[in-house]
């Protein structure tokens, strides 16, 4: 069963362009992992540091699997040292998909 991920996050906005690149690092990094489809952090045009999350999973084996991973390891410390908070996230299991 697919896993959706989508949500929000909150950092400091003097504190963004410091996370920026392990931002990048977490995407890259994560793309790469199997069973990864999608997986994409967005800046919030109107809100200063909030950041948009959205990710597409095959399984809940990958997503566990991506939990544990290193660089999950060293975004989690990356996040604290800069102050991420309000993270709010919901995964919804999704049976089917169509075109729209």
């Amino acid at each position: 069963m697919t896993l959706i991920i989508a949500g929000t996050v909150r950092i400091p906005p003097d504190n963004l362009e410091a996370l920026r690149p392990h931002m990048l690092r977490m995407v890259e990094a994560t793309k790469a992992e199997e069973g990864c489809e999608q997986y994409a952090y967005a800046l919030d045009v109107a809100e200063p540091g909030l950041i948009r999350i959205f990710e597409v999973w095959r399984g809940q084996a990958q997503l566990d699997a991506h939990f544990n991973s290193p660089h999950m390891a060293a975004w989690r410390e990356a996040r604290e040292k800069l102050g991420l908070f309000e993270r709010r996230l919901i995964a919804y299991e999704v049976a089917g998909r169509r075109p729209l």
